[in-house]
């Protein structure tokens, strides 16, 4: 049967047949763009509270691993280029060892200028001090006389002025040997100085300096120290708690730490101290529920040594007990 397309009807045929399409074509595209709503295991394990406190009053803080002397970034106290690098990353010094050099042959070039001052001050102290004794003793001599017509008044004048003009000589060539070896202190220590040692025994955590690159006491466009360094043995790790929640937290009591991601790696630390001053939030977890314009109370723990679970830099999940509640309002009253 031939299909007479005069007998077609846009509005009782056509039109019905397009929207039947269009309905079609849309679950189509709805189903294409629905989430998977599959069950998966999450990428990292989120942070869980322990055994111990899973039904006891607790607070819950991110923070930071840092060595127990914090840390400690090094500069430079000269300007130059960097002649000598003795330590690495990883690398443990003691006090006083260098750690870098800069460049010092100008200043031991200057240094060999004020010695060579230094001798020529001592031989003019030597030539002004003969002349004074020479001087003096011509003076005696003359005054020694009896008989006044035996030297001339002039003779004598004279004598005087030598002796006179022979211990301003030495004076001043005694102030030149003082300045002479005050500025060759200062080029020793200036010497000192281009040689940076360790202000304190610990690990070397980063160098970011190289042999021949310049340092500089400006800065530049270097933002990073030259050496980090801190005591590693032990750890500390640095809780951040919102002020909200610092009235609540039990000071003195141990916290269970875990490493970011590893929540099933629990650590016991002991409390070291609360920091007295309330800062800005710096630590962030990247939650999308996360506020960052909140200030918080840093405590400091100690980890237990566990063979490079932690290592600093690295971001943490705690869990401290709680007060009781009559404390925590004791304290709020109190307030």
């Amino acid at each position: 049967m031939a299909l007479d397309l005069r007998q077609l009807s846009f509005s009782r045929q056509i039109l019905p047949a397009i929207a039947a399409i269009g309905l079609i074509v849309a679950v189509l595209f709805i189903a294409a763009g629905m989430p998977d709503r599959g069950l998966a295991e999450p990428q990292r394990e989120p942070p869980r509270a322990p055994a111990a406190l899973a039904d006891e009053p607790r607070v819950a803080g991110s923070g930071v691993v840092e060595p127990a002397s914090e840390l400690v970034q090094i500069g430079s106290a000269l300007s130059g280029l960097v002649t000598g690098l003795f330590v690495q990353p990883g690398d443990r010094v003691s006090p006083g060892q260098p750690l870098f050099t800069v460049d010092d042959r100008a200043v031991r070039a200057q240094l060999q200028e004020a010695e060579a001052a230094i001798a020529q001050a001592r031989a003019a102290i030597a030539e002004a001090g003969s002349a004074r004794a020479t001087a003096t003793r011509q003076l005696a001599l003359y005054r020694s006389i009896d008989d006044p017509a035996a030297v001339s008044r002039a003779e004598v004048i004279r004598a005087e002025g030598d002796a006179s003009a022979a211990s301003e000589r030495l004076g001043l060539a005694q102030a030149q040997l003082q300045a002479a070896q005050a500025r060759a202190d200062t080029l020793r220590t200036e010497i000192g100085r281009l040689t940076v040692r360790a202000p304190i025994a610990g690990e070397i955590l980063a160098v970011n300096i190289r042999r021949g690159e310049f340092v500089s006491t400006q800065g530049g466009g270097n933002t990073q120290p030259y050496i980090e360094m801190g005591e590693t043995s032990p750890l500390h790790v640095r809780i951040d708690i919102d002020e909200e929640q610092a009235p609540r937290v039990a000071l003195g009591a141990s916290a269970t730490v875990s490493p970011r991601g590893a929540a099933e790696r629990q650590v016991t630390a002991r409390f070291v101290r609360a920091e007295p001053l309330i800062v800005p939030k710096r630590s962030l977890t990247n939650s999308a529920a996360e506020r960052v314009d909140v200030r918080v109370l840093q405590v400091i723990y100690e980890l237990p040594d566990t063979d490079g679970l932690f290592r600093v830099g690295q971001q943490v999940d705690a869990y401290i007990p709680a007060r009781s509640g009559g404390a925590a309002r004791s304290a709020s009253a109190a307030k």
